[in-house]
């Protein structure tokens, strides 16, 4: 069973997804198994984070954009691949620190999730972005 989500992006930042999957899943029908999720992207993650508090949201975002800020800072003179804008390098960086895929266990016909996780896109780019997430059912 395969399905591929949609995910309208305002820019960098993490946006939940967790409801669509959990709804898909339950219409599938399947009791047991395993969720795959892909991002069909080079640009952005998936995460699985606290759903909680946004703050946490906000402290991983603020994190990642000082870890790793725009081309146009001095401290990241050194990279090439910068025709594509002052965001483009580093999201490819962040892409490559952070999970580009997932596996859940499902169990009773839902994600088996803890209490306060949440799946997250997280997108690293500054333009509004259409996002494919692509999940796999087993």
């Amino acid at each position: 069973m395969q399905h591929d989500f949609s995910i309208p992006t305002r820019g960098q930042g993490l946006y939940e997804f967790t409801r669509d999957v959990q709804a898909w899943v339950a219409a599938k029908g399947c009791q047991d198994g395993l969720l795959t999720l892909f991002v069909r992207h080079t640009s952005c993650s998936l995460l699985i984070q606290e759903n909680a508090d946004p703050e946490v949201q906000g402290d991983l975002h603020a994190f990642f954009a000082r870890l790793v800020p725009p081309s146009s800072d001095p401290s990241m003179g050194y990279l090439r691949h910068t025709y594509e804008g002052p965001d483009d390098m580093p999201a490819h960086i962040k892409a490559a620190m952070m999970p580009v895929s997932l596996s859940v266990p499902v169990r009773n016909g839902a994600p088996l999730l803890g209490t306060w996780q949440g799946i997250y896109l997280f997108e690293h780019r500054d333009a509004p972005h259409l996002r494919q997430v692509a999940a796999h059912l087993s």
